[in-house]
């Protein structure tokens, strides 16, 4: 018996293979490393004014770039989704990394271009204050972390792996099948699929379909006994006892 698997040779299969990993490690790891900047400290804030003169408020990530959380989230999911998708599903998910890329970057400018808006909630926790202008009366930008930049680079990488994917979709490999299909071949070179072994067994059971006179070749009756085999396998697998 020799089963028909494709012509895709092993190098090939292996490098595609290895190319899926890559993309997808690669995205989970900008989106786990999102999840880390959004957890530090993006700055400090020092506060003047009533009561609270030369007092200095840490900015966390989670407060100016709040939408960063969600943001890994979604990359994270894209990363599960690309395990299964198929080649236009791929492309789709690679263009919605790129939005998210984007999406990253722009979290990350905002507290670089104006980090007293950015730390604005930690004021008014702190003071009761609120209000734009009432903020910036009172408080100033201290000190900036690494971290915002780190944003912007990770966002600029998931974009990216974005267009890589939806680049390199047609050389992934497919989706594996559970069942592949079996050909068996006879002692003279004869290849018969599954279709004929049926009608062989059909033949076998059925004695007004077999034509009277006709001798049957040793091959056949091998590729017969062959069949009925799969058969007896098949019904054992439905809980049938072939012999009773």
């Amino acid at each position: 018996m020799t089963t028909d698997h494709g012509g895709t040779t092993a190098e090939p299969r292996q490098g595609s293979n290895r190319l899926k990993g890559l993309m997808i490690l690669g995205v989970v790891v900008v989106s786990a490393l999102v999840f880390l900047a959004w957890s530090q400290s993006w700055g400090t804030v020092g506060v003047t004014g009533d009561g609270a003169s030369g007092r200095t408020l840490d900015v966390p990530g989670a407060t100016a770039a709040p939408a960063l959380a969600a943001l890994g989230l979604a990359g994270l999911a894209s990363a599960a989704a690309l395990a299964i998708a198929g080649p236009v599903i791929r492309i789709v998910l690679g263009v919605l990394q790129v939005l998210l890329g984007a999406s990253i970057a722009l979290s990350g400018a905002g507290p670089l271009i104006d980090p007293v808006t950015a730390g604005a909630p930690v004021v008014t926790a702190a003071t009761g204050v609120a209000g734009k202008e009432s903020i910036r009366a009172i408080a100033e930008s201290e000190a900036v972390t690494a971290w915002p930049v780190v944003a912007i680079v990770l966002g600029a990488l998931l974009a990216a792996l974005g267009v890589a994917v939806a680049v390199t979709t047609t050389r992934w490999p497919t989706s594996g099948r559970r069942y592949q299909s079996a050909r068996f071949a006879s002692e003279d070179g004869r290849v018969r699929g599954a279709d004929d072994l049926l009608d062989l067994v059909d033949d076998e059971t059925d004695p007004d379909e077999t034509t009277p006179g006709v001798a049957e070749s040793p091959d056949d009756a091998a590729v017969r006994r062959k069949a009925a085999s799969v058969d007896n396998w098949d019904s054992l697998s439905r809980g049938t006892d072939p012999t009773a």
